[in-house]
């Protein structure tokens, strides 16, 4: 029987002796933990390690932790930086049936995870702050411990309310000068207004908000999120604390607080917990007072690839036709926040090989893509997409991306690198994928150059995904299958489901969103009815003709898989 953690990882894990004493050198120098060391270098995953020094040590491994666990009363009395050093949470469990009869007090077991069981004193530290008896200790990963702890001090936080109700009891106004913390979980400032901005921003990266509106009014004051496209109210602050909130917020993005007369725009970088958000300010003065918006940037999240995004098989495979032509423009159009930016992204990721050369001209430049030159439109100093674009095509790209066609100048550009054999993506605002056509032609852009140069034309919305947890079946009336043009046999190939809404969507019945599509391809008839024609309608009545999907038609065919509701489909396609 092996005697020492040296032999249970040689024997049981296969670690060469030699890159064993090799990295118990690294830990002795930099004075790093072992199994650091070996995760660190590829040698060992760490649920190897965990593996073999719970078999040397007794102890069980957890490679996930409960989430339904007691009340997390220790956070008053635990420094969160305190769990964060040592790598360990407590957790208090409980028999489920134990604590039934009214008459008995449930008792808990405490619980300790760490990933670093020879820090014997930092658990009896931890079980001594806690006054808790025998304490029983796991092995755990480093990641699941991170998250129970940030989740405990993010459950143990006060109310938005609750907050509020302090604001109004304090007389202290004072706005505290203190730049950003590493982490809003570890504020640890009692002045309630830093409270309620910090809870404001951590509940808003936790409801996947995209959004975060302040919004003075006569009487009121109102605080509202904006999830998956769409406003909900969140709380209603008193009147008088406007000034000490906008401030507070003004104070975090580096903006003038004494300037309450023009608009002004900021940014904060916060992290909340393991996620690094990005947060862009801006602030106009309203009739009673200053209005902000904050969109925020989870920069934690990765790029969606182009088969997360909700196309249909058919659609990727005509994408991937389209993004490997060796030039051309393929536009993306839709309203503002309906995706473009991300669809773009998705191609990019997806074409981006070494052996090309890829740069983008943006406004604003909102992810950073390994390998990729992207450009920042800055009109201050006179970098607008055009004269960016012609920048650009001296710098030998194989596929350029123009972050929006908003002008005449821009459009020519596009059109003659398109010709001179480039690959270019852009975006324009438009309704509808027959309407870019027209808008180009409305830019005094040749209809032979558009024939010559356009691939395609993709329009797109976004939809909100019904919550898997919670959504119901449901047979639609006929006035909502007439609007749809859906037939009965459409209902017999699918199955129509409607949200109801439970904890895990916030009572929404929707959680994420997903794309509906119409992909017009230049083919050779819509080439030669542009010569003749600009009307967009006639357009797309021979694209229909000729086989496109349209949106609305798309957005059917999610309803029928049981991807999005009717109603959805409604909201983002009427005409």
């Amino acid at each position: 029987m092996p005697q020492s953690l040296d032999e249970i990882l040689v024997r049981d894990h296969g670690l060469m002796p030699e890159a064993l004493e090799e990295a118990r050198r690294v830990s002795a120098e930099k004075g790093a933990l072992l199994g650091d060391v070996l995760v660190q270098k590829n040698l060992l995953a760490e649920s190897a390690y965990l593996q073999a020094v719970g078999q040397y040590y007794g102890l069980d491994v957890w490679k996930e932790l409960p989430l339904d666990t007691g009340p997390a009363d220790y956070t008053q009395n635990v420094p969160i930086q305190f769990l964060k050093k040592h790598k360990m949470v407590p957790l208090l469990l409980g028999d489920p049936e134990d604590g039934q009869d009214p008459a008995r007090e449930r008792k808990w077991d405490v619980v300790v995870a760490v990933s670093n069981p020879s820090d014997f004193d930092a658990v009896d530290d931890l079980a001594a702050i806690m006054n808790a008896g025998p304490v029983r200790t796991v092995l755990a990963p480093s990641a699941p411990i991170m998250s129970a702890i940030n989740m405990a001090y993010d459950m143990a936080r006060d109310s938005a309310e609750q907050l509020v109700a302090d604001m109004e009891e304090s007389t202290d106004s004072i706005i505290s000068e203190i730049e950003k913390t590493a982490d809003l979980l570890e504020e640890t400032s009692d002045a309630p207004i830093i409270k309620l901005v910090n809870h404001i921003l951590s509940q808003a990266v936790k409801a996947r908000a995209s959004d975060i509106h302040i919004e003075p009014y006569q009487a009121v004051l109102k605080v509202r999120y904006r999830v998956d496209g769409v406003l909900y109210d969140l709380i209603k602050p008193p009147k008088r604390i406007q000034s000490a909130l906008v401030s507070r917020i003004k104070v975090m993005a580096k903006l003038n607080i004494a300037e309450k007369r023009l608009p002004q725009d900021g940014r904060i970088e916060i992290r909340i917990g393991d996620r690094n958000v990005d947060i862009r300010v801006s602030t106009i003065p309203t009739t009673f007072g200053e209005r902000l918006v904050l969109r925020l940037l989870d920069k934690s999240s990765t790029i969606l690839k182009l088969a997360d995004i909700g196309f249909s098989q058919a659609q990727l495979t005509t994408i991937h036709g389209l993004i490997h032509q060796p030039h051309g423009i393929i536009l993306v159009t839709g309203p503002t926040g309906s995706g473009k930016t991300t669809s773009l992204y998705a191609v990019l990721s997806t074409i981006n090989t070494e052996d090309i050369n890829i740069i983008t001209i943006e406004d604003p430049v909102e992810y950073q893509i390994q390998g990729i030159g992207q450009i920042q439109v800055n009109p201050k100093i006179d970098l607008t997409f055009a004269r960016g674009l012609r920048s650009i095509v001296r710098q030998d790209p194989d596929v350029i991306l123009v972050g929006e066609i908003r002008d005449m100048e821009t459009a020519e550009i596009a059109v003659q690198s398109s010709l001179t054999g480039h690959l270019v993506f852009s975006t324009l605002h438009t309704n509808d994928s027959a309407s870019a056509i027209t808008r180009l032609i409305d830019m005094n852009v040749e209809p032979f150059l558009i024939s010559s140069s356009v691939l395609a034309v993709m329009a797109q919305r976004l939809v909100r995904v019904l919550c898997p947890h919670c959504k119901e079946p449901h047979t639609p009336d006929e006035a909502s299958m007439a609007f749809l043009k859906m037939t009965a046999e459409d209902l017999a190939q699918g199955q129509i489901y409607k949200p109801m809404g439970c904890s895990e969507c916030l009572q929404t019945g929707y959680h994420g969103r997903k794309g509906i599509f119409e992909i017009m391809i230049m083919d050779k008839d819509i080439k030669s009815l542009l010569l003749s024609t600009s009307d967009a309608n006639v357009i797309k009545a021979k694209a229909v003709e000729n086989g496109m999907i349209t949106l609305r038609q798309d957005g059917v065919d999610k309803v029928l898989h049981g991807i999005t509701s009717i109603e959805e489909v409604f909201r983002v396609t009427q005409q």
